[in-house]
């Protein structure tokens, strides 16, 4: 109580009561105590969300959620270090409590050894542990956090968006061709706790996941659809990668598929089929073109040989396209009818 006293008030309604009521309550019953009841009633947080009539309170989760009987501390080892850790708190305080001044060569030592302030920044969560388990309240954070030497182990978990670059992995798609693949996964933890309990190391499980979960839904995919389909790929993958690390606390936000690579003997026929289809669609477009301009021939020869005039006008209009070039010499095409006078008077 003395040393509650002598902490900022923000930092003993969050940690200390907590810690009061822990040392307190030792049998499996002792929450309705007295003394447990006047701490809950001067500090709120030190009360269950039972106790304050929560709306929203539930029953604890066995693997997440610490139970609130405290087994560990009603042992006589455990009851014996909480002691012994609280006595080494009050015969150094205050060094205990404070390390950003110069002190004596012994007094830097036990401000070491039992320094019981940290500061949590604003993204970042304490998961902290008392003799090995998950101490009431869940994880702490931001801000100042109490702990106790010799008993209390805590694991600073950080809670921004965590960008992974998978490796490029060699696939083989559904129709027999090796392809490598890279991709990029967005992810964050979400849930503190069950990044610490259930998994050893939640970001390095995550990003292995990451690489077989692409490999497994590339794998279904044929080479055509892994080029055209990559949205629905991303997507894919991050259904299933957010479904597998759901249970770890861990939730994903975004994958990107960066580049999708063929190997380059695969590459040559590709551009050599693909050159061979345009020169294919440039000899159809030149068929047809010379197609549509017999077509236009045919139907002017059909206009002339209906209308002789037609050709004359085709002559003069010849001799005016002549005429309009610069040139020093100018052939004048003359008609074979034009001669056929002289012939005939050569004849008489």
């Amino acid at each position: 109580m003395a040393i509650c006293a002598f902490l900022p008030p923000n930092s003993a309604v969050v940690v200390t009561p907590s810690f009061c009521v822990q040392m307190l309550a030792i049998q499996k019953n002792s929450s309705n105590s007295p003394v447990v009841r006047f701490l809950a009633n001067f500090w709120p947080m030190a009360a269950s969300k039972e106790q304050r009539g929560d709306p929203q309170w539930v029953a604890p989760n066995t693997q997440q959620d610490v139970p609130q009987d405290y087994e560990n501390l009603g042992t006589i080892f455990g009851y014996a270090l909480l002691v012994l850790s609280w006595f080494l708190i009050i015969i150094t305080f205050p060094f205990s409590m404070f390390v950003s001044f110069e002190l004596l060569s012994l007094a830097k030592c036990l401000c070491f050894m039992c320094v019981c302030l940290k500061v949590i920044k604003e993204y970042e969560r304490v998961v902290i542990f008392r003799i090995g388990r998950l101490i009431f309240g869940g994880a702490r954070g931001p801000g100042m956090i109490f702990v106790i030497p010799c008993i209390d182990t805590y694991r600073k978990i950080d809670l921004r968006v965590v960008s992974y670059a998978v490796p490029p992995q060699e696939i083989l798609s559904k129709d027999s061709v090796t392809v490598s693949v890279d991709a990029v996964v967005y992810f964050r933890t979400s849930d503190p706790i069950a990044s610490v309990n259930n998994v050893d190391d939640a970001i390095y499980s995550t990003k292995l996941l990451a690489q077989t979960t692409l490999r497994n839904a590339l794998g279904m995919k044929t080479l055509t659809e892994m080029l055209t389909e990559r949205e629905a790929i991303a997507q894919l993958c991050e259904t299933i990668l957010d479904e597998g690390t759901e249970h770890w606390g861990v939730k994903v936000e975004r994958v990107e598929v960066k580049d999708i690579r063929l190997p380059q003997q695969l590459t040559r026929a590709m551009a050599a089929e693909a050159e061979a289809a345009r020169e294919a669609r440039a000899k159809v477009v030149a068929a047809e073109g010379e197609q549509k301009a017999s077509r236009a021939l045919k139907e002017a020869a059909d206009v002339i040989q209906a209308n002789p005039v037609a050709l004359q006008l085709r002559h003069l209009q010849a001799l005016s396209s002549i005429a309009a070039e610069h040139n020093s010499t100018i052939v004048f095409p003359v008609p074979v009818e034009m001669f056929g006078a002289f012939m005939n008077k050569k004849e008489e």
